[in-house]
């Protein structure tokens, strides 16, 4: 291995675990409060997080063991799964910022009719599309094979094989990219603008929130340039804007979640107890080991 694809695999592994580590703890804290299960926007965040998870425990491992042996991980069933979550999960982690976004909308905008507006019912529809506009486009690219290990990436992924697809893999390609992540981003960009003429104080999030979609954008590029023939691209380019997509898994939690002020104190309130119950099992055995040594003097 070289120095730089030590050093990648180095940056893989940081964003593995902070990434497990920040979307454990948001789910910890969905289960643990019973005022964030009421609230309609924790079922989006719930998703986000269960992609993120999902996307951590299955894409990150096997494009860490890629780099390090530079070819694919596994067999070819293990390869199509990972690829068709991969495809799945991008999606599906866009679409619920965009939902996010559209209910954080509703709520500024639209304060005295967001209940109305913005029920468990209305988020169950949105999620329903969400999870079918993701699936549709991995179970077109499995059928006809455009699912596999890319050397650019180092990842199971999108890709075609066969030089006579290649028309048909490009419009795939641009639709795909089009209606999901340009269409997030469209939506991000719409809502929070609006937002922003409501309420000052949101710009320091629009901006964080805009800079998390740009930053996932990273990743069509290279995918859009790879299809031409004449641009080469460099696979150190393509693992480092898989890092880049990669850490948008790690930030979700913070700029949805554990910044946030009743996640704050929530985990708070988690890391009190655990600590409490420590405290006291402590004080319970410091308490039985003075009971013994009293005995053994008596004796």
């Amino acid at each position: 291995m070289s120095i730089w694809e030590v050093i990648l695999a180095f940056v893989v592994v940081v964003l593995m675990l902070v990434a497990l580590l920040a979307n454990v703890l948001v789910l910890m804290c969905f289960l643990y409060s019973a005022d964030i299960r009421k609230q309609v926007p924790g079922l989006f965040i719930l998703n986000l997080t269960f992609c993120n998870l999902l996307m951590t425990v299955s894409n990150m491992p096997l494009t860490l063991a890629g780099i390090i042996y530079k070819s694919q991980p596994g067999g070819d069933q293990i390869c199509h799964i990972v690829g068709f979550l991969e495809t799945f999960l991008t999606t599906n982690s866009m679409l619920s910022m965009a939902a996010l976004s559209i209910d954080r909308w509703i709520a500024v905008v639209f304060p005295l009719s967001y209940h109305s507006k913005m029920r468990y019912r209305d988020a169950a529809l949105i999620l329903s599309y969400t999870w079918l506009h993701s699936v549709s486009f991995p179970i077109v690219a499995a059928s006809l094979s455009w699912v596999g290990f890319h050397h650019l990436y180092a990842s199971c992924t999108l890709y075609n094989k066969r030089p006579e697809d290649r028309t048909q893999f490009v419009i795939f390609t641009g639709v795909f990219h089009t209606l999901s992540f340009l269409l997030s981003l469209i939506v991000l960009c719409f809502t929070y603008l609006k937002v922003l003429k409501v309420a000052r104080f949101h710009c320091k999030r629009i901006d964080v929130i805009t800079m998390q979609t740009l930053v996932l954008l990273v990743d069509i590029h290279p995918r859009l340039v790879e299809l031409s023939s004449v641009v080469h691209i460099n696979s150190h380019w393509g693992i480092i804007s898989k890092c880049l997509a990669y850490s948008k898994v790690v930030s979700d939690p913070f700029v949805y979640s554990l910044l946030r002020h009743q996640y704050k104190k929530t985990w708070k309130d988690i890391i009190n107890k655990i600590l409490k119950r420590s405290s006291i099992n402590s004080s319970a055995l410091t308490g039985e080991s003075h009971n013994r040594n009293i005995l053994q003097l008596n004796e």
